[in-house]
Formats: structure tokens, C-alpha cells, sequence
């Protein structure tokens, strides 16, 4: 009967088992109340998702933005080349054509003046 634990050892014993329970059930509550709730997470993922998927869309809009531009700058370069190319012209059938013909009447008279 001496192994036996007494009485009060096993009242102690089961009053340490008791506490130990108690403490780890406080822990899981602890740890079980820093855990994030499936909920909460999927509506922070889906919020985060949100934000990326409107990050993206902004990027987009600026990038077609940005390729509107050069093509509008492109098309405004041709259009300075033709006015100048007009130009060039212009000044060919007023300045450089009258000189010539100028010269051929001079040419044509001098030479039916010496006929």
C-alpha cells in the first residue's frame, strides 16, 4: 500500500492537472485569437486583388495613353515635312520659275534679235 498514492496526493495531482488545463486552454484562446478568420482573409485578398487589379488597369491607360501620343506626334512630324515639302514648292513656282522663264524670254529674244 505504499505505492499507492494517498488521497490528498491524488486531489493535488488532479487540482495540477486541473490547472495545467486551464493554463493551456488560455494559450489556444491567446493563439486562436492572433489567427485571422477565413473571412477576414478573403475579403483583405479580395481588396488586395482589387488594388493590383486596378494598379494594372492605371498602367494600361497610361501606357495607351503614352502610344496615342507618339502616334500623334508622328502624324504631326508628317505633316510639317508635307507643309514643308509645300513650301519648297511654293517657292519654286514663284521665285524660280518666273526666273527662268525670265531667262528663256531674254534667250529667245536675243536670239530672234540676231537672226
Amino acid at each position: 500500500m505504499a505505492d499507492e498514492p494517498t488521497l490528498g496526493e491524488v486531489v493535488r495531482r488532479l487540482e495540477a492537472i486541473h490547472a495545467d488545463l486551464k493554463e493551456d486552454l488560455r494559450e489556444y484562446g491567446a493563439r486562436l485569437d492572433k489567427k485571422v478568420s477565413v473571412e477576414r482573409y478573403e475579403l483583405e485578398r479580395r481588396a488586395a486583388d482589387d488594388v493590383h487589379r486596378q494598379v494594372i488597369e492605371r498602367v494600361a491607360a497610361i501606357e495607351a495613353e503614352r502610344v496615342q501620343e507618339k502616334r500623334e506626334a508622328e502624324a504631326e512630324r508628317r505633316k510639317r515635312e508635307d507643309e514643308r515639302r509645300a513650301d519648297r514648292r511654293l517657292v519654286f513656282s514663284c521665285l524660280v520659275a518666273p526666273v527662268l522663264l525670265l531667262i528663256l524670254q531674254a534667250y529667245l529674244a536675243a536670239r530672234g534679235a540676231g537672226a
